[in-house]
């Protein structure tokens, strides 16, 4: 070494005021985060893909910060913004906004947080369904030496994994063999793309044939399929009618780059005369056999990972904005 360790220099780091880079709330703060890259890093806190819909959304005579999507699960997240210590006005607000604009996820950002409003959002998550969730989210800003302030989110509360897993375990007692078996395979789909990190969060497995993996937009996603009695399971590109045919001409337009990617021939759009639009790839398994299933479950991590890093580039560079009506020429 060069030299030994109490000779090493360090820097001192010390925590900043964020009213000295955002003085007000509403005019600097929420467009700051609002902006793809920074929203992008609350949702890499919160274990969340978010996108924001808009800010300052009207809630009666109120309005909401900012309306952003978890893209998911394709449910509406609430971002109730407070530069300074929680307190009552805001948690209602956060619950208001919620319940009005119908979200499955809340969160609640401050530069401080009560013990007593630690334990509202706590007992919230312990007393709603799985369908709604409430973060607290503790903004921070830091410097060392001197340097530019690096922010920081601090969760300092979110859904307890522990509840909502005793809740699908109660709901299991009076599941038929099929719905067991559907909920065993989507919870070892799920572990194993979290373990693999292949995804950063997945929603709690459901007693269904599907699973939902998000492709960075609220407008398309993974549609993971397990079909016990006709023995196969598949991965689709699930287009909401919203976008769908934009989405499809231009994916159809890179057909042979994305199969030669993903080196597997795709099914495009087998059901023309629906709104929705899929692109499906299809694989067989007996999910009664145990070592169909398990070999199964890896398949579908194995295809979600190849297709989220193949079509997540082309979606993001996608134009699905809206055609304008065509204007009457002048006379």
């Amino acid at each position: 070494m060069s030299g030994s360790a109490k000779d090493q220099a360090l820097g001192r780091i010390e925590r900043c005021d964020v009213r000295d880079v955002w003085p007000k709330e509403a005019a600097d703060f929420t467009p700051w985060l609002a902006d793809e890259k920074n929203i992008g890093q609350l949702g890499d806190a919160l274990g969340l893909e978010i996108e924001v819909e808009n800010i300052e959304v009207a809630v009666g005579p109120y309005s909401a910060d900012i309306l952003a999507k978890d893209t998911g699960t394709g449910g509406y997240v609430v971002i109730e913004n407070q530069l300074g210590k929680t307190n009552h006005d805001h948690l209602g607000k956060a619950v208001t906004y919620g319940s009005v604009l119908n979200a499955s996820a809340v969160v609640w950002i401050a530069t401080e947080f009560t013990e007593e409003h630690q334990k509202a959002l706590e007992w919230l998550n312990d007393n709603t369904g799985e369908d709604l969730s409430f973060y607290g989210v503790q903004l921070e800003l830091w410097r060392i030496d001197g340097s530019r302030p690096a922010v920081r989110f601090n969760v300092v509360s979110r859904p307890t994994e522990i509840v909502r897993q005793a809740a699908v375990a109660k709901a299991t007692d009076t599941l038929t063999e099929t719905k067991r078996l559907q909920l065993d395979f989507w919870t070892r789909v799920r572990d194993l793309l979290l373990e693999q990190k292949v995804i950063a969060k997945a929603h709690t497995p459901r007693p269904q044939y599907w699973f939902d993996v998000s492709l960075g937009s609220s407008a398309m996603w993974l549609s993971n399929i397990a079909n016990a009695y006709d023995g196969r399971v598949g991965v689709r590109i699930y287009l909401r009618n919203t976008v769908a045919e934009k989405a499809l001409a231009q994916l159809l337009a890179q057909k042979d780059d994305i199969e030669r990617e993903l080196g597997e021939t795709l099914i495009w759009n087998p059901s023309p005369e629906k709104r929705d639009k899929i692109i499906a790839l299809h694989h067989k398994a007996d999910l009664h056999d145990s070592k169909q299933f398990d070999e199964a479950v890896k398949w579908i991590v194995a295809q979600v990972a190849k297709f989220r890093r193949i079509l997540m580039p082309r979606i993001k560079k996608m134009d699905l904005t809206k055609d304008s009506p065509a204007q009457p020429e002048a006379d």
